[in-house]
């Protein structure tokens, strides 16, 4: 059992059950009454984000949880496969883990992959990715504060928004968070 001094972002408890990742905490000491601790958690298995509030000194449930860092090979079926680059075992982790990650994982990519008791949990992608994307020609004129036009990330499919004056087949620089568009890549 561990307390509330030791919650810290990344962190993962055990609450009625269900693993919940912290996202964010803070530790409040109002004037009036006692401290407590303000959490926003995230469900590992459902991504369901909820606030949680507990009293300064309060016994919490902690996880286990061993970060490694995996390399992406191959999807098979519903599964991606990922091998570890120290012990060259190979895992497959389903797509419900990776949810939304499958739409920036390249092959070779490393990523990391939380696991807890040999069950994957989720999986961390860089902050970014350099990928060719295919998107309609660029027009003449086109300026970088302009608007945007859609583009396919060639390796998985998905689609992005990109500036207008990009051309097909240019390598790009996107964010793994949020799918924005960070700037073009020279070869």
């Amino acid at each position: 059992m561990a307390s509330t001094t030791d919650i810290k972002n990344g962190a993962v408890l055990i609450i009625d059950g269900q693993l919940w990742s912290v996202v964010e905490f803070q530790h409040v000491k109002p004037g009036k009454g006692g401290a407590f601790v303000r959490t926003k958690l995230k469900n590992v298995v459902s991504g369901k984000v909820v606030d949680r509030t507990f009293n300064a000194g309060a016994k919490i449930d902690t996880a286990t949880v061993d970060r490694r860092d995996y390399q992406y090979l191959y999807q098979d079926g519903e599964s991606y496969v990922f091998m570890d680059t120290d012990t060259y075992d190979q895992i497959p982790v389903s797509e419900t883990v990776v949810g939304d990650a499958k739409n920036y994982l390249l092959e070779s990519a490393m990523v990391t992959i939380a696991m807890n008791e040999g069950n994957p949990l989720y999986i961390e992608l860089p902050t970014s990715i350099v990928t060719e994307v295919e998107t309609e020609p660029g027009l003449q004129g086109d300026r970088s504060s302009g608007g945007t036009k859609d583009a396919t990330i060639i390796a998985t499919g998905h689609r992005i928004q990109v500036p207008l004056y990009l051309e097909n087949g240019t390598t790009v620089k996107i964010d793994t968070r949020d799918g924005s568009f960070l700037g073009r890549v020279n070869n």
